[in-house]
């Protein structure tokens, strides 16, 4: 039978990297962001108080409907011992992926939210001819101000994200959650994976951290955005200066909860220092 895990945590922060990674393992299956945690909150929506359905179906029959999503729509890969379903909405879900699936873990990947902004700005000036779909007017893309105060917004791309993770890690289910920092993962591609093995219970495999593959061209130029999920043949840690205004970065430095020393029973591979990005 299949194990179900799940890759979550903030975008730019490592999470098709991982991906790319264990898909060398064939034993596993893994990829970016898939559409099954949007079903799933479309068919809770139909199934919940409010809706004209909600008479007809009992938790039990809602349970079985949302199971029912994660075996139909992986159903092409039942050869697969694990399948690694990613999606940043999982951690906002934890308490209904750990009754589904208890014995599942969540891997979040994590990164200095200065870096994850620097990250996405990057992108966004790769494709100066795109309005990407990541903002939705003028007032939102003008400036790199306007740009990261929006994707900040705790429902955006990086507050949703960002808020989504402090629940989990500070949550009744934090133990089956572990978070991976991206540059420690650039940096030291085997230590990390090593220790995702343990965490998920599963048997090393020797990858090839020279040979990766990944890409997804055209969801990304759907976006606006290309190069979003492109990941590069060669895992390497790549110090480079920040191109947000001193200001921005010094501001969303400081947002890095699994580092401050607060209880948690959440597993954690931090770095020691947040010196440099990439």
């Amino acid at each position: 039978m299949t194990q179900f895990n799940f890759i979550s945590g903030l975008p730019r922060a490592g999470s098709t990297l991982l991906s790319a990674i264990l898909l060398q393992n064939p034993r596993f299956h893994a990829g970016m962001s898939s559409p099954v945690a949007s079903l799933f909150s479309s068919v809770l929506a139909q199934c919940s108080a409010g809706s004209e359905f909600s008479s007809m179906i009992d938790t039990s029959a809602r349970r079985r409907l949302l199971r029912g999503i994660f075996d139909s729509y992986y159903a092409d890969k039942a050869d697969k011992a694990v399948v690694f379903d990613t999606s940043r909405g999982w951690t906002s879900r934890l308490p209904a992926l750990m009754e589904m699936f208890p014995q599942a873990k969540v891997i979040a990947c994590v990164r200095n939210v200065a870096w994850v902004m620097d990250s996405i700005e990057r992108v966004y000036r790769k494709n100066p001819f795109e309005n990407t779909k990541l903002f939705v007017d003028d007032t939102e893309r003008n400036t790199v101000y306007s740009r990261v105060e929006t994707l900040a917004q705790r429902n955006r791309l990086v507050g949703f994200a960002w808020a989504s993770l402090k629940e989990a890690y500070y949550g009744e289910h934090a133990n089956s959650l572990l978070l991976i920092d991206y540059d420690l993962l650039s940096q030291a591609p085997e230590r990390v994976l090593r220790l995702v093995y343990e965490f998920i219970g599963e048997p090393w495999f020797e990858h090839d951290f020279d040979n990766l593959s990944y890409d997804a061209p055209q969801f990304d130029d759907a976006l606006g955005v290309s190069g979003l999920h492109k990941v590069k043949p060669r895992v390497a840690f790549e110090p480079r200066q920040t191109i947000l205004p001193p200001d921005l970065f010094e501001q969303y430095s400081n947002l890095s909860f699994w580092n401050d020393g607060s209880p948690s029973a959440a597993n954690v591979i931090r770095m020691k220092s947040d010196a440099a990005g990439n």
